[in-house]
């Protein structure tokens, strides 16, 4: 796509080559408002950043993961604004992906740890960002977001971050390895757990904090575009027996997943008459998924509980089950499971912490229970399977009514764009009043005689 050019944005490049300027002071980003002196007309901050050249960062863009995912999302949705979305990372299955939304992507190791690789990327992306013209730069991960920290400040362009998890923060090196997710003009939190998390352990102030949900595309996660053919497919391949209410738990095979207390909850219902997929791959945790297989053969569920890898066709799989469940030990970030079986109207069961609790409605969508509390998972799950048809079709509405209200991709897109175009307004009026200053100066700087 031709990048769109307007005047106010041309001007806004120039007066940024022009001038130096630093990352803003807190009082000069105080306001959440994107416009926070309501300058009208062709000020306005759709014309700056809808039409920008924004350039995401990301160690690779391997086959799974929320980070990878948001990044072609994003890049889908400054392209379909009229901006240019560019894609720096070591490469990756989901290139293709890229290149469907028309996104540009250029391949460094960004993936790599190395100190003499980060600091070579440094001058690497600063060529980059000079070549291509930049106007926005948005990190979302460590490793490549210190090299583009660098290379923003060399080359005066906006920072912007999204803080995607707790990391390790056990020790000093930690903290101050993870604080460069925290030093971007607009920190985005992919939940308001996730922002506590930054403002308790790394001091961020709280007006430089965004919370953006992550978001289903629903496009894809609804119940109407999927057939009843896939659906069949899927089931077979699993080898699924008919006439039992189906129970599932996606995510990969770790032991913080909660698989084992899953299983613990299963055997507590004490019948044969479910049936139990646990979803996910185990990506070399071989000894936890012969743990797994230890604890369905010691509670006699084989013919209950199945282990199955991962699922290519995750939205058909939600239209299989009749409970889905999300029983993760430690708080997730923000949990994409219980949005997407949302998203299909089914009931979802989540630990009661961490992002569960900003997007189950308890009761209402689906419920909460204590984090490792195996009976209280399988009352739950009683519960979940006893609903009757009206019953459920009241929740699969206010169910997928959730998610279309407040957890869509285009929800998730339209924000993060409005935090775009929010610091490079911010930028242009820090512009605008330093040149406005200095006209001033000289103009009432009195004149010497010679």
């Amino acid at each position: 796509m031709i990048k769109v050019k307007v005047t106010w944005k041309i001007k806004l490049k120039q007066a940024l080559n022009e001038v130096h300027m630093d990352t803003p002071s807190q009082e000069t980003v105080n306001s959440p408002t994107s416009n926070p002196d309501n300058i009208p007309g062709e000020h306005s901050t759709i014309q700056v950043a809808r039409n920008a050249t924004v350039l995401q960062v990301l160690p690779a863009m391997g086959t799974s993961g929320g980070v990878e995912r948001g990044t072609v999302e994003i890049a889908h949705a400054i392209q379909q604004a009229g901006g240019r979305a560019i894609v720096v990372s070591a490469g990756g299955d989901r290139l293709h992906e890229l290149q469907r939304v028309g996104a540009e992507h250029i391949t460094l190791p960004v993936h790599s740890k190395n100190p003499l690789t980060m600091y070579n990327n440094i001058d690497r992306l600063c060529e980059i960002i000079l070549r291509e013209n930049v106007d926005i730069i948005h990190a979302r991960s460590r490793a490549p977001a210190w090299s583009a920290w660098y290379a923003s400040k060399r080359t005066k362009i906006p920072f912007v971050t999204t803080f995607h998890g707790k990391y390790g923060h056990s020790n000093p090196f930690k903290r101050f390895y993870n604080s460069i997710m925290t030093r971007g003009e607009r920190v985005i939190a992919i939940s308001a757990h996730i922002a506590g998390h930054m403002r308790r352990y790394y001091g961020v102030p709280t007006d430089r904090i965004r919370i953006i949900h992550r978001g289903v595309d629903l496009t894809k996660f609804d119940t109407s575009s999927v057939n009843a053919h896939r659906v069949i497919t899927l089931a077979n391949s699993w080898r699924v027996t008919e006439g039992y209410p189906l129970i599932m738990l996606p995510g990969r095979l770790s032991r913080w997943k909660g698989q084992t207390v899953f299983i613990e909850a299963i055997s507590k219902l004490g019948t044969h008459d479910i049936r139990c997929l646990v979803v996910g791959g185990d990506q070399g945790r071989l000894e936890y998924r012969k743990e797994l297989e230890d604890l369905i053969t010691r509670h006699d569920l084989g013919g209950v509980v199945r282990l199955v890898d991962d699922c290519r066709d995750m939205p058909a799989a939600y239209m299989l089950s009749d409970v889905v469940i999300s029983a993760s030990t430690d708080p997730e970030p923000f949990g994409r499971v219980a949005i997407e079986a949302q998203a299909m109207g089914r009931p979802i069961i989540a630990t009661d912490h961490g992002g569960a609790r900003e997007t189950v409605l308890e009761n209402v969508t689906g419920w909460l229970v204590p984090p490792g509390d195996s009976t209280a998972l399988a009352l739950a799950i009683k519960k979940a399977i006893s609903l009757d048809e009206n019953k459920r079709a009241v929740l699969a509405r206010k169910a997928t009514d959730n998610i279309r209200e407040n957890f869509s991709a285009e929800t998730m897109c339209r924000k993060t764009l409005d935090v775009y175009d929010e610091v490079l307004s911010s930028r242009a009026h820090q512009t605008t009043k330093s040149v406005a200053k200095s006209e001033t100066n000289l103009i009432s700087s009195p004149r010497t005689n010679t």
